[in-house]
C-alpha cells in the first residue's frame, strides 16, 4: 500500500532532523571539551562512604575466602562486594532496598550465566544470552531506579560467570559465594548508614526520572543488538574476553541522549587507556593475593572519589580494578596481556555503540540533540 501523500512543507517550517545532522552534531569539537570538564558532585561524602563500604567488605571478606577451603570461589566472593555501590542518594529505607536488590541481581547474574556455562552451550549462543543479559539488566536497573553505576556491575559478573564450572555444585558455590559477600555489604551499609547525607528538604540529590516504558523497551533492545555486535566482532577479532567490548558498548548506550552517548564514548575510551596502563604496571610485578586484596581496596575508594566528577577520570581506576578481580578468578589464565585487549575491546565497544545509538535513533533523540546543539553554539 503506498503512503499517503504529504502536505508542502512551508518556509518556516524546519525539516525533521535526519541521522547524518545528528552525526554532524555528535562532531563538533566542543564535545571534546565538554566530556573533559569536571562536575561539581552532589555529595561527596556519599561517595568517599559507598567507596569504603565496598572496600571495607573487600578486605573483611576476600582474606576470610582466601583462607577457607573455598579459596577458588574468591573472585566470585570479590562481585558480591559491588553491591554496596548502589543507592547512594536514596532515603535510608530506599537504600536498603537497593542494595538487597542490587544483591539479589549480582547473584542471580552469577548463577544464570554460570549454569549457561555448565550446560555446554556452542559460544554462539553464550555470546547471544550475554547480549540478551545487557539488554535485560540495563531494563531492571532503569525500570527500579537502581542509580550509579547501573547494570554494567551486574553484566561484569555475568560475563565473568561464563568460565565453565567443574560441576553443578560449582554453579551453586560461585552464587552462594557471591550472595554471602554481598549481603556482608548490605550489613556494612546499614551499620555506618549513620554516616550518610540523606535527602531531604535542605538537601536535593539529582533523581534521573524514569523514562516511559516504551522509551525503556527501545533503549533495552538497543542495547542487545550493540552487544550483541560488540561482542562478535571482538569474537572474530580473537579476543580473549569479548565481555569487555560488550561493556564498552551498554556504558555508552546506557545514556538517556546522544551527546551523552558521545562523552561517555569519548571518556571510557580515555579513561581506559591510563587505566590499563596503571593495571599493566601492577601485573607486571605479579602480586600477591594479599597486594591484589589491598589494592582492591585502594582502587574502589579512589574510583568512589573522582568517578562523580568526571566518568574518564573513574575509568582511570576501574579498569586496574576489573582487571585485578579478573587475576583473582583465573591467575593462571590472566596476566599484563589483558591491559592491551582491554584497551581494544573497549575502543571497539564505544566505538559499535555510538554508532548504534545514532543509527537506531528515535525522532525525539534527534531532536533533542538539535536543541542541544542550538543552545551550545548561540553560547
Amino acid at each position: 500500500m503506498s503512503a499517503a501523500p504529504q502536505p508542502p512543507m512551508s518556509s518556516g517550517m524546519t525539516p525533521p532532523p535526519r541521522r547524518i545532522d545528528s552525526a554532524r552534531h555528535l562532531l563538533q569539537r566542543w564535545h571534546l571539551s565538554d566530556s573533559a570538564a569536571l562536575a561539581r558532585q552532589p555529595s561527596l561524602r556519599n561517595s568517599m562512604l559507598v567507596g569504603l563500604q565496598a572496600g571495607l567488605t573487600v578486605i573483611i571478606a576476600l582474606p576470610l575466602v582466601l583462607l577457607s577451603p573455598w579459596a577458588h570461589l574468591i573472585g566470585f566472593a570479590s562481585l558480591g562486594a559491588l553491591a554496596a555501590l548502589f543507592g547512594r542518594f536514596e532515603t535510608s529505607r530506599g537504600r536498603r532496598r537497593i542494595v538487597l536488590l542490587s544483591a539479589l541481581c549480582q547473584t542471580m547474574a552469577v548463577l544464570a550465566m554460570s549454569t549457561v556455562a555448565w550446560l555446554g552451550l556452542p559460544g554462539t549462543a553464550e555470546l547471544l544470552l550475554l547480549a540478551l543479559a545487557c539488554g535485560v539488566l540495563f531494563f531492571v536497573t532503569v525500570s527500579d531506579r537502581f542509580g550509579p553505576p547501573g547494570s554494567l556491575i551486574f553484566v561484569f559478573a555475568a560475563g565473568a560467570s561464563l568460565s565453565p564450572p567443574d560441576s553443578f555444585a560449582n554453579v551453586l558455590e560461585r552464587g552462594a559465594a557471591t550472595a554471602a559477600v554481598a549481603l556482608l555489604a548490605w550489613i556494612i551499609c546499614l551499620i555506618t548508614e549513620g554516616l550518610r547525607h540523606r535527602p531531604g528538604p535542605e538537601r536535593r540529590f539529582p533523581a534521573e526520572p524514569i523514562r516511559p516504558l516504551n522509551h525503556r523497551l527501545v533503549a533495552a533492545a538497543r542495547i542487545v543488538l550493540g552487544a550483541a555486535v560488540a561482542l562478535f566482532v571482538s569474537r572474530l577479532a580473537g579476543a580473549d574476553h569479548p565481555l569487555w567490548a560488550a561493556m564498552g558498548a551498554l556504558a555508552v548506550m546506557q545514556g538517556p541522549y546522544l551527546h551523552i552517548n558521545l562523552h561517555r564514548a569519548l571518556q571510557r575510551m580515555a579513561g581506559t587507556v591510563l587505566g590499563a596502563t596503571l593495571a599493566w604496571v601492577i601485573l607486571i610485578q605479579d602480586p600477591s593475593v594479599w597486594t591484589v586484596i589491598a589494592a582492591l581496596f585502594v582502587l574502589q575508594f579512589v574510583t568512589e572519589l573522582v568517578i562523580g566528577s568526571n566518568y574518564a577520570l573513574g575509568q582511570i581506576f576501574v579498569t586496574p580494578m576489573a582487571l585485578l578481580m579478573t587475576q583473582l578468578a583465573a591467575p593462571q589464565a590472566a596476566g599484563a596481556a589483558m591491559a592491551p585487549e582491554r584497551v581494544l575491546d573497549t575502543l571497539l565497544g564505544a566505538s559499535v555503540g555510538i554508532v548504534i545509538a545514532v543509527l537506531l535513533s528515535t525522532l525525539d533523540d534527534r531532536h533533542h540533540l538539535a536543541t542541544q546543539h542550538a543552545e551550545r553554539a548561540a553560547r
